[in-house]
């Protein structure tokens, strides 16, 4: 490693091995099975109910893929198949009450975790690894052309 560039896609490649909790351990208690039902659910509650072709394209998914993960979280009750509320032709995915409740313990988990990782960080240090990883992520993002929906920091 004798660039940084190097270390990042090493530390990057382990920072997702241990958000992913399905790939080396399973976390005890866990709310919801899967990281992609996580991250999806996660999508629907910023955007609201989606299509299967919606989520396609925000993930650039296949739809294939994308059936199979619905499929996945309806057998679990994390949402429902509902017409589309602004007269499309395609049904959508809300989130159950069932599916908000565990995706709000999910992430209640998450953040109390990365708070036990970073709690010899100071207020600046934690503020500042968090712009730089808004910021990684949104660069990513644009060069998709994907962006993720996200509220300004003042408004967090």
């Amino acid at each position: 490693m004798d660039k940084p560039i190097d270390e990042i896609e090493l530390e990057t490649m382990l920072l997702g091995r241990r958000m992913n909790p399905g790939t080396s351990r399973r976390r005890e208690g866990a709310h919801i099975d899967r990281y992609s039902s996580y991250v999806l659910l996660s999508r629907i509650a910023v955007e609201g109910p989606m299509s299967v072709g919606q989520l396609s394209d925000a993930f650039g998914l296949d739809s294939s893929t994308v059936h199979r993960q619905t499929n996945a979280m309806l057998s679990d009750g994390l949402v429902e198949r509902i017409p589309d509320p602004e007269g499309g032709m395609a049904r959508k995915f809300r989130i159950t009450n069932e599916g908000q409740h565990r995706l709000e313990l999910e992430r209640t988990a998450n953040i109390e975790g990365l708070g036990v990782v970073l709690a010899d960080w100071t207020p600046e240090e934690v503020a500042g690894f968090a712009a730089y990883l808004r910021r990684f992520n949104a660069d990513i993002e644009r060069l998709e052309g994907r962006a993720w929906p996200r509220s300004a920091p003042s408004e967090r």
